[in-house]
């Protein structure tokens, strides 16, 4: 009997570190951006036995993803007082096994995805897979400051996934979904980075604080939440949402920059803000999947939308540009042609998306801007 409760023990502790490794908080985070985007492409609810298949494949092949990261990163783990209890630094799981159960969730993701929803989905999840871990954990994370900055396109795919699981293609609006979380996700990892700031330092690990410093962190921090909730209002006239997506975007957008502002009096607001931005991030997608199932009507002038997200998003982009491509922002043997470049393609991609909304809404949108309503 006690040898069956001992296997018993072990079985459980075992379950429990490999479970620990796909790291279940940050999956909860992807997927209720996951869920929103394929109520919008349905234009309501899409139906139980879709959305729980492509919640159980994107569950599995981010969860494959986050334990390869650990594989990888396991000699920083080891370093970091945040990172050192976890399974492959404290011996409970092998790299090897690791490694293995990583690639199998990968793998199990894509064809989940593929059989239950669309080719393209499934296709999208090997994409944010190999992101992560290629750029993200092997090339940006230990190189560059803008670690986080482009390898958190890993984590906006899933909004992409779930716009392609119902309508099988991409069109403007899922990408602004996907910069909703591409530009929010820089605020709020470094808001995280900066209590954990010695962590780094002892990993030499190149997060903006370490390098830059506060005034830096904060005033970038500041900048990309503006950019954050610029493209979120973007959405508006571009998906035709109603007053309930467009009540939360400018509540909780204004509170997030409002927020970001205040960081630079108080560094102990860093992770009270980091703690808001999981609620914003959630309050907006959750809005915009209610607005669709309640089939408000549109709210607003289009092109005030367009303007007011446009010059949020613009503006906060020049700045941003501006702001980082100074010599205190670049990590440790990054070029400075290194840095603009990977500065340049963030701003770039906001001004794209900005220019491509203005296109998209029809004529008489752009004739309104052509007699002196300008984007930015």
């Amino acid at each position: 009997m006690i040898g069956k409760q001992g296997q018993t023990r072990s079985l459980s502790s075992t379950t429990k570190a490999y479970v620990e490794m796909t790291k279940p908080r940050i999956i909860e985070l992807l997927l209720i951006t996951t869920i929103p985007a394929m109520v919008v492409a349905h234009r309501g609810w899409p139906g139980w036995s879709i959305v729980l298949w492509v919640l159980l494949g994107g569950t599995l092949s981010a969860g494959g993803a986050n334990v390869i990261n650990q594989v990888y990163d396991r000699d920083i783990d080891r370093i970091m007082h945040r990172t050192s209890g976890r399974p492959i630094p404290t011996g409970r799981v092998s790299p090897r096994a690791a490694t293995v159960f990583g690639l199998a969730l990968g793998v199990a993701g894509f064809v989940v995805l593929t059989l239950t929803s669309t080719l393209l989905a499934g296709i999208l999840s090997l994409v944010a897979y190999g992101f992560y871990v290629l750029v993200y954990t092997m090339l940006l994370k230990r190189s560059t400051t803008q670690n986080i900055v482009i390898g958190g396109a890993a984590g906006a795919v899933p909004a992409l996934i779930g716009w392609a699981a119902v309508t099988g293609d991409l069109s403007l609006a899922p990408w602004i979904m996907f910069a909703i979380i591409f530009y929010w996700t820089p605020p709020h990892f470094w808001a995280l980075s900066i209590k954990y700031e010695e962590d780094y330092r002892a990993a030499n690990i190149p997060m903006l604080s370490v390098v830059a410093g506060d005034e830096v962190t904060f005033r970038q921090i500041f900048w990309y939440s503006v950019v954050a909730v610029g493209v979120a209002v973007v959405l508006i006239p571009v998906a035709e949402l109603g007053w309930i997506y467009v009540g939360t975007v400018v509540g909780l957008g204004g509170r997030l920059i409002v927020k970001a502002a205040r960081l630079r009096s108080d560094r102990a607001l860093a992770m009270p803000f980091f703690v808001f931005s999981n609620l914003y991030l959630g309050g907006v997608f959750i809005a915009m999947a209610l607005d669709r199932i309640a089939d408000t009507a549109f709210f607003g002038s289009v092109t005030l939308w367009l303007v007011i997200g446009s010059r949020l998003g613009g503006g906060g982009g020049i700045l941003v540009l501006v702001s980082e491509i100074s010599s205190d922002a670049r990590a440790p043997h990054v070029s400075r042609f290194r840095q603009v470049l990977e500065v340049a393609i963030t701003a770039l991609f906001a001004f794209a998306l900005l220019w491509a909304s203005w296109l998209a809404v029809g004529n008489g949108v752009k004739f309104a801007w052509y007699n002196g309503a300008s984007p930015f």
